[in-house]
């Protein structure tokens, strides 16, 4: 099992993205930089983002260059949506995950988040959240 958030957790993502044929195929089609910011976890705060664009998706430590879109949550939230028991639009709504950036590209992208969450199923089962 790797720990949720660990640079291992990180290095297993990166190497799902860039394995995906659907999320290399919608890096054609679309294009977004996206930051997520988890505070108060039990490595510190983390960073890493998506970069979608000219063919190519990569993910991997640190913020997106550049970044169209940066969410910011607490340890205890990103916990919740990665697990599925906080749904993440409830989350945003109730002010849980500060989104700041283009909505728009976002909402542009939503093809790119669907295949994004086959990517996240796959590290999910061999992942801890404690």
């Amino acid at each position: 099992m790797i720990r949720y958030l660990s640079l291992e957790w990180l290095d297993a993502l990166t190497a799902e993205v860039a394995a995906s044929d659907a999320l290399q195929t919608l890096a054609n089609e679309h294009t977004i930089g996206v930051t997520q910011v988890v505070t108060g976890g039990p490595e510190g705060d983390v960073t890493y983002h998506l970069q979608v664009g000219d063919g190519t998706a990569s993910f991997g430590p640190g913020a997106a260059y550049p970044e169209d879109v940066r969410m910011e949550q607490s340890w205890d939230t990103a916990v919740g949506v990665a697990t599925g028991e906080l749904n993440a639009q409830e989350a945003f709504i109730k002010g849980r995950i500060l989104l700041t950036g283009s909505q728009q590209k976002l909402v542009e992208a939503q093809p790119v988040f669907g295949a994004l969450d086959t990517v996240f199923n796959a590290v999910r089962a061999r992942t801890e959240y404690a």
